[in-house]
């Protein structure tokens, strides 16, 4: 017995090299919304080999952070498919028993790739524009039949922020530091700079210790944190330039090390006394 239930159908003749095709189209029935921000919500860091994941309260504090792996290189392109919407499910799942939101960023994947490329080179290298938009379609998908919202935000500076503000503070990765982010954006919550000094961890074990710059209140705030990215990757540079990120960090004076960084970088702007990190003659004021 066929039940009917009155919903239209569109039915699509196509032939091919192979024959004839039917395919059938039906307008989805949307499922009624059961998440709340005022519970909070849940952030998603897209990242080259994994999901970082960030959940919080209704007030952006930090309850819970995540990583869910997905490794889809080498993949073929059906494996990495059913790879991501599996995490985009489970991910999706998580924030429905919870009753909150999803956050996700608006991508765009050249200034994905390019915001990435401040906190970690070697990912954004890795990262494919298939993957970027695979899940967040996927996670929209999986959203819409759950009855979970997704609040789509901007993706200025997230990583930069995530890395400044909350990853040294709260002990998680830079990448669940720009869920957290992507997280309190959605939510609507400030942005301002939670530290006096940028404390950022490296690859290697390490930190990367910058100065951040005054901050101009006539101005937006994004204005600050463009400014502390391009400290933020100056830092990075010289840290690579120097070669200390291939090895262990160096020991550090009592008075920097009790700011709780393991190195420190003289790195100012691009450009801007390249001597000073690396020669010879120099490292003698090199604070180590």
């Amino acid at each position: 017995m066929v039940k009917r239930t009155g919903t239209a159908l569109s039915y699509r003749f196509v032939r091919d090299a192979k024959g004839w095709r039917v395919f059938v189209s039906v307008q989805a029935q949307p499922v009624k919304i059961i998440t709340n921000y005022l519970m909070g919500a849940m952030g998603v860091d897209v990242n080259a080999d994994h999901l970082a994941v960030a959940e919080t309260d209704r007030f952006g504090n930090l309850i819970a952070a995540q990583r869910i792996d997905l490794h889809t290189c080498g993949k073929s392109a059906d494996q990495a498919k059913a790879l991501i919407g599996d995490a985009a499910v489970s991910m999706v799942e998580q924030a429905r028993q919870a009753g909150k939101p999803v956050v996700i960023e608006k991508l765009n994947f050249q200034k994905k790739k390019a915001e990435m490329e401040t906190v970690n080179r070697q990912q954004a290298r890795m990262l494919s524009s298939f993957a970027c938009n695979k899940v967040a379609s996927s996670i929209k998908s999986a959203a819409f039949r759950a009855g979970v919202e997704v609040i789509e935000v901007n993706p200025a500076y997230t990583s930069v922020i995530g890395a400044v503000n909350h990853a040294q503070q709260k002990g998680i990765s830079v990448h669940q530091g720009a869920a957290l982010a992507i997280t309190r954006r959605g939510l609507g919550l400030s942005e301002r700079s939670a530290v006096s000094v940028g404390l950022v961890p490296t690859a290697n074990g390490g930190h990367v210790t910058f100065e951040l710059p005054e901050r101009n209140r006539s101005k937006h705030v994004w204005s600050f944190w463009s400014k502390v990215r391009a400290n933020l990757k100056a830092a990075h540079a010289a840290h690579y330039r120097c070669g200390d990120h291939q090895k262990d960090p160096p020991p550090l004076t009592p008075a920097t090390r009790s700011l709780g960084a393991i190195w420190y970088s003289t790195a100012q702007f691009r450009g801007a006394n390249r001597q000073q990190n690396c020669s010879a003659d120099m490292l003698g004021d090199v604070p180590w």
